[in-house]
């Protein structure tokens, strides 16, 4: 059973992640448009990205962000409208922030590392 602590910190969590992605999301869409705005195709855009910390750190935190947002809104929709509780439900949602994590930093590390 979680306290109203935990709640308070998942709350936090969530906003203080959507915080994040709403600048990310921007960031990426405003580089996007001006990328291929400037003419460049999609592999030009993968070879200016390619080997950059810059883009490899930005697109990180980007994934963190997603991985902690994403599971804690699953959560509560779980839980409002299923009335899911308890441990099985942490334990749903947990895999849920892993997988996102793990396919988000595959996905940098092919963008940006490869």
């Amino acid at each position: 059973m979680t306290t109203g602590r935990t709640e308070a910190l998942l709350w936090l969590a969530q906003r203080a992640s959507a915080a994040v992605l709403a600048l990310c999301v921007v960031v990426h869409l405003a580089t996007i448009m001006l990328a291929v705005r400037g003419g460049l195709s999609g592999a030009e855009i993968l070879g200016r990205t390619r080997g950059s910390l810059a883009w490899a750190l930005f697109y990180a935190v980007f994934v963190l962000a997603v991985a902690v947002h994403a599971p804690i809104g699953l959560r509560a929709i779980a839980r409002e409208t299923l009335g899911w509780r308890g441990v099985t439900l942490e334990a749903a949602t947990g895999a849920v922030a892993l997988a996102l994590a793990w396919a988000g930093w595959r996905a940098v590390a092919g963008l940006v590392l490869a």
